[in-house]
């Protein structure tokens, strides 16, 4: 229980100290100059993507070599497909990606906060308090990032051509979450879930108040990846160790160290990749980096939903 509120109470102050310095930088560096959130998104891509490589522990741990090493070469060739297809089919892929990051986002934070109240030994939230609350807080910030003003100079950052990829619907999406929003806010005050309301407003301020890329990096690695850190050491024999001897840091770097890997390699094939793609390195590698990011969500999500699922029963 005191690695999960930790966790959870460290990335809702990460959150709001991007929020602050978002607000802050706005006043003092020109809004064409978008090299900062460049680098933002670069670290916090860095930070999250460890979280998703230990999907074959977690979900084999029992497993043989032969059963591990096919299961190994599964994720890789379903990961490769969405890497040629997001390739291929830039803005379909780039929807896709956005529906599916949405729904293991909202899926995700909603089964970190039913195992923290498991913990705590509290009463579950009621499901249609835990619909709203996923479907809001999957959407605030993957959607309201992509359609405000601010997207065009970020999209054309990563791939110019995804800079229309909403088709024109861009206010009526953003309408959308909103109400979704004030649904939620509704739903949850009536079961006075006063921290989850404090979540979701915290990521309506960071979908609206910071620049794209930067709500999307200070979301995925400040918030989504330490929350789905903090889960996976419940499945971890090493880390279930740790708990039991009350030392949750170390428990959480346990979650943390074999995934290291992962990043290494994800630079790699994006460096890879870039080498044999037209134009500069420095102009492809955050659209490589992110693409190949995206296609291993592909898989995570599908070894992921099993967790998910066993956390909301």
């Amino acid at each position: 229980m005191k690695l999960f509120t930790r966790t959870r109470n460290f990335s809702s102050i990460a959150v709001s100290v991007v929020i602050l310095l978002s607000l802050v930088f706005s006043q003092f560096i020109d809004e064409t100059d978008i090299s900062w959130q460049v680098v933002i998104a670069l670290f916090a891509l860095a930070v999250g993507i460890p979280h998703g490589a230990l999907d074959h522990l977690v979900t084999l741990p029992r497993a043989s070599i032969k059963r591990m090493s096919l299961f190994i070469l599964i994720y890789v060739l379903i990961a490769a497909l969405a890497v040629l297809a997001i390739l291929q089919w830039n803005v379909y892929g780039f929807i896709g990606v956005v529906v599916m990051s949405a729904l293991h986002f909202g899926i995700g934070d909603t089964a970190f906060i039913n195992e923290l109240e498991r913990a705590k030994g509290s009463v579950r939230v009621n499901r249609l308090a835990q619909t709203f609350y996923a479907i809001t807080a999957g959407a605030l910030p993957v959607v309201i990032p992509l359609t405000n003003q601010e997207s065009t100079s970020a999209l054309a950052a990563v791939n110019d051509v995804l800079i229309n990829w909403h088709g024109g619907l861009d206010q009526e999406l953003t309408n959308l979450v909103t109400g979704m929003y004030l649904v939620a806010v509704l739903v949850l005050a009536a079961n006075r879930r006063w921290r989850d309301l404090i979540d979701i407003n915290l990521l309506l301020l960071l979908a609206f108040f910071t620049p794209p890329l930067v709500a999307f990096a200070a979301y995925f690695g400040t918030w989504h990846a330490m929350r789905h850190t903090a889960r996976l050491t419940l499945n971890l024999k090493s880390s279930q160790e740790s708990l039991h001897n009350n030392q949750p840091a170390k428990a959480f770097r346990q979650a943390v160290l074999p995934g290291v890997p992962a990043l290494v390699g994800t630079f790699i094939v994006s460096f890879g990749i870039a080498l044999f793609t037209p134009g500069k390195l420095s102009d492809e590698f955050l659209w490589l980096s992110l693409v190949v990011v995206w296609a291993l969500t592909v898989p995570h999500m599908i070894v992921t939903a099993r967790l998910d699922k066993a956390a909301l029963r």
